[in-house]
């Protein structure tokens, strides 16, 4: 399992953070959200996707509906 990379929203694409995550890497993406700057943890634990911040957990029960999310958040390069 890879460890934990910080990267900025649209920093890699939307297929680079998939395969990513699939292979165990971990993301903490810094975004900013009504005026203060958060953190959110993308992660997959080999059959659930999460994306989770201090307050919420967001869990997803596959690669499409990850997909749907990261592109909601504007996290992936827009390629």
């Amino acid at each position: 399992m890879s460890g934990t990379t910080v990267i900025e929203p649209g920093e890699c694409s939307i297929e680079e953070l998939l395969a990513r995550l699939r292979d165990g890497e971990r993301f903490v993406v810094r975004t900013e959200i009504l005026g203060s700057t958060e953190e959110l943890t993308l992660r997959f634990d080999g059959e659930t996707y999460y994306c989770d911040s201090p307050t919420i957990l967001h869990k997803h029960t596959d690669e499409a509906e990850m997909r749907t999310c990261i592109e909601d958040l504007g996290f992936a390069d827009e390629q």
